[in-house]
């Protein structure tokens, strides 16, 4: 039996006048992963998590999240989701815990059960002593913490975070990562957007890209990386003899000198199988290596040969 995808779309479209923002858009997330959606700022991202979060209608095309039409269903979409937008939703008038009283009132969870959650959810989030302190008193990343714990209060199968680190400093922002972590060992379903590549490499489990209103690219951070050509092993050496020996034995005329050593680039692909094929070959010519190094693309490197040029990425994607 196959499980339902936590989200599904098919062509969905969006415009704005003449200004296409989502172009024909097909996704398949499964359930208990974290997918990340990436693109330049106005690619679309935003407009992505507002439709299927039903904040706005699509102008064509369909979706399904937590197994409900979003056309058809939307409250039933809205029981199952939670949001976290890129500006902070928290009441700064209020304490943490009473922003999280007041999410268990509107999430309708009787007193009990929402005294039980919040007192879980501060637990959870480092904020048990912040929490009796007013939300206009905190740091951005103790905001962005209770911005979540917020989301979470009602227990949804899928929630959207839409660029949620932003502005944070690198601690908070991994801490932000290991409770999105947390999140997905749990079965929670995650939708991610992202400008931080390096979040996307360690968060997601599939990635896609978007660029000029479509998907160019989607697969696994490796995936991604082995589509971008550049990958090379950086060999280096003691003695020009050797250098000259490894040149022939890999089939290349010459090295090349890097900071005043003696080195050769080989192209590589990233995988093991390949680099292990070079250093047979070497080691069958008995040539000495002194050191080597990998280079592989990083999602840097994919991002800036997706997005911006639609020649550019047409090419890369090929």
């Amino acid at each position: 039996m196959t499980t339902q995808p936590a989200i599904s779309t098919t062509g969905l479209r969006k415009s704005y006048g003449d200004q296409v923002v989502l172009d024909g858009i097909d996704l398949h997330v499964p359930r208990g992963t974290v997918f990340s959606l990436l693109g330049a700022n106005g690619a679309g991202k935003t407009t992505m998590v507002k439709i299927l979060s039903t904040l706005i209608g699509a102008d064509g095309g369909s979706a399904r999240v937590a197994g409900h039409d979003l056309a058809a269903d939307p409250d039933r979409v809205r029981a199952a989701i939670g949001v976290t937008g890129q500006f902070s939703a928290v009441d700064n008038l209020l304490t943490g815990r009473e922003n999280l009283a007041l999410m268990a009132d509107l999430n309708h969870l009787g007193r009990a059960a929402g005294r039980a959650r919040v007192a879980e959810l501060l637990e959870w989030f480092d904020l048990v002593e912040p929490g009796r302190r007013t939300a206009a008193t905190y740091s951005g990343g103790m905001r962005r913490r209770l911005d979540l714990a917020m989301t979470l209060v009602g227990s949804p199968q899928v929630i959207f975070l839409d660029e949620p680190t932003t502005g944070l400093d690198p601690r908070s922002r991994r801490g932000m990562w290991q409770i999105v972590r947390d999140l997905v060992a749990g079965g929670t379903t995650v939708f991610l957007t992202t400008q931080y590549l390096e979040e996307a490499d360690e968060l997601a489990h599939r990635i896609a890209v978007l660029d000029h209103g479509r998907i160019v690219a989607e697969g696994t951070a490796d995936e991604l990386k082995r589509r971008i050509p550049g990958g090379h092993v950086l060999l280096r050496f003691a003695d020009p003899r050797d250098l000259a020996a490894a040149a022939r034995a890999v089939g290349q005329s010459s090295g090349a000198g890097d900071g005043g050593a003696l080195s050769l680039r080989v192209p590589h692909d990233g995988s093991l199988a390949s680099l292990r094929a070079l250093l047979d070959r070497l080691d069958r010519d008995r040539v000495p290596v002194d050191s080597l190094s990998v280079r592989t693309p990083d999602l840097d490197d994919v991002f800036l040969a997706l997005t911006g040029d639609p020649d550019t990425a047409k090419a890369a994607t090929r």
